[in-house]
């Protein structure tokens, strides 16, 4: 069952899915710390290049399934223009000021 974004529990986490699903880049990267990195099936990548390529170039979309960790683990269902629908995990770095250090994605 999915779980309503609005109901997620961290905010930050929150604030990052809702941006994904409304297609707002500008949200989005003000969610993040500088210097943020990510990674995606254990690989470190660019940013701000992936960021493009997989989320707002072609109108990605996470569906969570489960949260855990405070609400900074999430089991989604994420997709994508490019690779269709997927069954994914999202974890989430959270600094001091409530911004987004580090995520990390991958299939599940």
């Amino acid at each position: 069952m999915t779980i309503q974004t609005t109901r997620l529990s961290d905010p930050a986490v929150r604030a990052f899915v809702t941006a994904v699903n409304n297609h707002d880049r500008d949200s989005f990267m003000e969610l993040l710390a500088p210097g943020a990195t990510m990674a995606d099936d254990g690989s470190d990548r660019d940013l701000a290049d992936w960021v493009d390529q997989e989320i707002f170039s072609t109108h990605g979309h996470m569906e969570v399934d489960n949260e855990s960790n405070g609400g900074r683990s999430l089991i989604a269902r994420y997709s994508n223009d490019t690779w269709g629908e997927m069954r994914t995990r999202w974890s989430f770095t959270i600094d001091d000021d409530g911004r987004i250090s580090r995520f990390e994605t991958g299939q599940a």
